[in-house]
């Protein structure tokens, strides 16, 4: 078994420790309420104000963590649980969320450039690994084809990359906002904290699991 394989493998192992207490953090938070008794949707408004923010709407979407920020449209997607919810998991993923908001106002670079990609990534993730596949089939004949593949592997590596600056700017930004609004105090404020942290890993390991394919593949044409 080479190297990548066994990084590839422990990558996995560790996204998966990560994602377990993600969870179990999120689900500990998500019964502790604030003491403003303030819901998400209320977080990520009052944030929206405070920042001078009047052209972003605050909407409620199904699912589990599927909160996002669309700067297509101009809206915070609040999932179910976070934007009726007064608690202390809440207000961290709307404020969090308002951050991004916040980035696109401002014209934060990595965001600028993380939405640029979008169209190119949507297309890669879905026909790189078809690519890869025919490339290894006929690497001995038309071996532009593998490197091809290759090539849509690193943009998603690349992608994931550009992605950590703008999830832990935007964590950054809630939690300041977060204490200079008096939104949240003492040992509230670090339980938020603590959730945005964990949220965060699980991009960083998304990050590695990235660049471990892009390994993996660069090792396999490096064998052939």
């Amino acid at each position: 078994m080479g190297i990548e394989w066994i990084l590839m493998i422990v990558i996995a192992l560790v996204g998966v420790i990560v994602q377990s207490r993600m969870q179990a953090v999120f689900s500990k938070y998500s019964r502790v309420r604030t003491e403003g008794g303030l819901t998400g949707r209320d977080v990520a408004e009052k944030m929206l104000r405070e920042n001078g923010i009047t052209d972003v709407q605050v909407i409620s979407t199904r699912g589990h963590l599927t909160d996002n920020y669309n700067p297509v449209n101009k809206t915070i997607n609040l999932s179910e649980s976070v934007f009726a919810s007064d608690s202390i998991a809440a207000a961290a993923v709307a404020a969090h969320e308002t951050g991004h908001a916040i980035q696109h106002a401002v014209g934060y670079a990595p965001l600028r450039l993380r939405s640029a990609l979008v169209p190119l990534i949507s297309f890669s993730s879905q026909w790189s690994f078809i690519v890869i596949l025919i490339g290894i089939f006929v690497i001995n004949t038309i071996p532009a084809i593998f490197w091809v593949g290759i090539a849509m592997i690193a943009l998603s590596a690349l992608f994931a990359l550009i992605t950590l600056p703008v999830e832990y700017n935007a964590s950054y930004r809630a939690m300041q906002w977060l204490q200079t609004s008096g939104t949240l105090h003492g040992e509230q404020l670090q339980q938020a904290g603590t959730s945005l942290k964990w949220a965060a890993r699980t991009y960083l390991v998304a990050a590695l699991s990235a660049i471990a394919t892009l390994l993996y593949y660069l090792g396999f044409a490096r064998r052939d």
